[in-house]
């Protein structure tokens, strides 16, 4: 929700660093990587009760992880780097959880509930994305949603900087990304459904 309202806002912030890295001569899938690099260090700084370094990374990784989008839109967009994204994308995110029940191991069923909540919707976003022939500033159909990567991100830092709330906070995320993927495969329904009919017109 909040990355398909403010992101007017960002994208001047964003474009400025992407052209700076592009004057640098970085490729956008560079860029990719290395917010990989830094985002998969949250979980085992999580683990080693680090949880400020833990929110640094993330944050950095997620910004980056924008920038990475907008040199692509202004060079030559990469099939493969849409892959890369999405893939380390969701390792980042395997990260901060694997942290969080290794450190947390009374909460790790939950934090695997969890697991299946965010496998759920990405499953739905990743395959409407697929299937419909609409298209947008992705190289897919980008649904949006309660939970978008931002409301994730603000959800895991909870979750790192107040562990005695994990209880609820992590609760919270589940209930969060569980709606959030049943109103996609509502949206779903809808969108496909006129797709087909149209396509028989």
């Amino acid at each position: 929700m909040i990355d398909t309202h403010a992101r007017k806002w960002a994208d001047p912030v964003i474009d400025k660093t992407a052209e700076w890295f592009l004057r640098r001569h970085w490729t956008a899938n560079q860029v990719t990587v290395l917010a990989f690099g830094i985002g998969v260090l949250t979980g085992p700084l999580i683990y080693f009760n680090a949880g400020w370094a833990a929110f640094i990374c993330l944050w950095i990784s997620g910004f980056l992880d924008t920038v990475d989008g907008a040199m692509a839109r202004k060079t030559r967009p990469s099939a493969f780097g849409t892959v890369l994204d999405i893939t380390f994308d969701r390792l980042v995110e395997a990260s901060v959880l694997l942290g969080l029940a290794f450190r947390y191991p009374d909460l790790m069923w939950l934090l695997l509930l969890l697991s299946v909540s965010i496998l759920f919707s990405i499953t739905v976003f990743l395959t409407v994305g697929n299937m419909s022939e609409r298209s947008g500033v992705k190289s897919f159909y980008y649904q949006a949603g309660l939970a978008e990567r931002t409301e994730g991100f603000i959800l895991f830092s909870i979750m790192m900087l107040f562990p005695s709330f994990l209880l609820y906070s992590t609760a919270l995320f589940l209930f969060v990304e569980t709606f959030t993927a049943l109103q996609r495969l509502l949206e779903a329904k809808r969108l496909l459904k006129e797709q087909d009919e149209n396509a028989t017109d």
